[in-house]
């Protein structure tokens, strides 16, 4: 039996599983739109891919910096989770860390005009680059150091340096078709190994 936090309607918890499901198709349509037209979609856009109204946004999301601030953490804790899953299905550590460094990769190369947003004044994005230090550095710390433990790459790099070196090789990916940074950064990433 579901708990209802004190209220008497049986229906509330109902009401709340509903709304955080609306919330995370909203959320996964928001991201959707961001990849392919950038932080400025139409709101109608996304309203249409989700399946709802935009009234129905506008209820989780009032303003737009609300929806990309929400885009936003909902993408780095996709990332955040990814580790510890990839570490637990068994296969090398090394493994975990090459496919989570790729997770990464895909979340800023596709964040198109997020990070232009996230320059901004508007105080909704002031913690933001904090929140994602806090939630990703100790999920790569944890692969770097399974896979170093473990014998599979060298043991003399931090998890700040290691997403810093990625970080940079991803500027920019979005301004020249002939760039390739997910090649750039498997270099980065072979250069850990052990031979």
């Amino acid at each position: 039996m579901a708990e209802s936090n004190g209220g008497s309607d049986p229906s509330t918890p109902r009401k709340r599983a509903d709304a955080r499901r609306n919330e995370q198709t909203l959320l996964e349509a928001a991201t959707a739109a961001f990849v392919a037209s950038g932080v400025d979609a139409p709101v109608r856009d996304i309203a249409a891919k989700a399946g709802v109204g935009i009234a129905t946004i506008y209820r989780h999301f009032p303003t737009r910096a609300d929806l990309v601030v929400a885009v936003y953490r909902h993408q780095v804790e996709a990332c955040a989770e990814a580790g510890p899953a990839l570490l637990a299905a068994g296969g090398s550590p090394h493994t975990a860390l090459v496919r989570w460094i790729d997770l990464f990769v895909d979340f800023l190369v596709t964040k198109h005009g997020l990070a232009e947003a996230l320059q901004s004044d508007d105080a909704a994005f002031a913690t933001l680059h904090d929140y994602f230090l806090d939630r990703l550095v100790p999920v790569c710390e944890e692969l770097l150091d399974a896979a170093a433990g473990a014998g599979q790459i060298r043991s003399d790099i931090t998890a700040l340096e290691l997403m810093h070196g990625v970080g940079n090789l991803c500027i920019g990916a979005n301004r020249d078709p002939r760039y390739n940074a997910p090649r750039m950064v498997e270099v980065l990433i072979a250069g850990l190994r052990l031979r």
